[in-house]
């Protein structure tokens, strides 16, 4: 695949996303960003995890009072001279009702050439907003406002939605660009560009993609001085059952390059165990260490590519 540009931006993402009703499929979002880019394919790789957090507030009749439970009741409180007590009272009185935002992440694909860091990934928050108790439990006062806004012991009501699912774009990273910037941050190689580095020298980047398999979660935090610190990490897509890699205790040889064979088989390309191994799902180190001992004795049925990666590895380890 030669190189190509991946040229929709965040604002023109945001707005398809602001357009676009949210299905189960997803299948209109994926059309409309498509549709802009026409020259690179966009695929869905991974729906994360179900999320949850705070939300709003409504009355009722489920007329909203407030986007941010947060920020309404900080003002509020103010407006009530501070006096949580009038704030309590405000809410049981007017029978205000707290909702909260469940959701994923959509996690999707450009594909713009074939080094693992060659893809731009998009990653989109599919929101519904749902009522599910009281803003205060009448028969239990909160004692503070961070119980206020978080109740130890809610009064759960039969939980609605608040209008339908929709999409909110959250980031597009420019992969490739992004770990550069993250080589500026980091004096040594980061474990990550190390693992996409090892990627494109070795045997699976002859048969895949690394995005097939793997895709990215940046990170930001602000340090003790106030800086921003950039971070990165690498997560797995896989979606189909992968049975933990068999105990190697005593295995050698032909016996263990089965085992290894066999894993690889499941995943869907050579060397997958050595990257597994190196995230720390279902491969253990010492896995690593055994089919060392075997190339640099007896055996040899790694490829030379992949016994290279694994002896820099055994020199110098490291996870990610």
């Amino acid at each position: 695949m030669a190189n190509q540009t991946f040229l929709i931006n965040g604002p023109e993402l945001a707005k398809i996303c602001k357009q676009t009703l949210a299905n189960s499929d997803n299948e209109a979002l994926l059309t409309k960003i498509q549709a802009l880019s026409s020259n690179t394919p966009i695929r869905l790789a991974r729906t994360g995890n179900d999320w949850y957090r705070l939300g709003g507030i409504v009355d009722k009749s489920g007329y909203r009072i407030a986007d941010d439970l947060i920020e309404w009741t900080e003002r509020t409180y103010i407006e009530c001279g501070r006096d949580l007590q009038t704030l309590i009272d405000h809410a049981i009185d007017e029978k205000l009702i707290a909702t909260q935002q469940k959701g994923n992440t959509l996690h999707l694909i450009a594909q713009t050439g074939n080094a693992a860091a060659d893809f731009v990934q998009i990653d989109i928050d599919k929101i519904q907003e749902t009522a599910d108790r009281f803003l205060v439990n009448p028969n239990c006062h909160p004692e503070d406002l961070e119980e206020f806004i978080d109740p130890l012991h809610p009064d759960c009501i039969e939980a609605f939605n608040i209008g339908t699912a929709r999409y909110s774009y959250r980031r597009k990273t420019d992969v490739a660009v992004f770990m550069n910037e993250i080589n500026k941050y980091h004096p040594e190689e980061h474990p990550v560009q190390r693992f996409m580095d090892d990627w494109n020298r070795s045997s699976a980047n002859q048969t895949t993609l690394l995005s097939n398999d793997w895709i990215i979660r940046p990170l930001r935090n602000t340090g003790r001085f106030g800086e921003q610190i950039i971070n990165v990490e690498i997560i797995n897509t896989q979606q189909k059952h992968v049975a933990q890699f068999d105990d190697i205790i005593g295995k050698k040889g032909v016996a263990l390059n089965n085992l290894l064979t066999r894993f690889d088989r499941q995943i869907g390309y050579p060397f997958a165990w050595f990257f597994y191994m190196v995230k720390g799902d279902l491969v253990s180190l010492q896995t690593g260490l055994a089919v060392y001992k075997d190339i640099t004795g007896d055996f040899s049925y790694l490829p030379e590519r992949d016994a290279t990666i694994l002896k820099d590895w055994v020199t110098n380890p490291y996870r990610v």
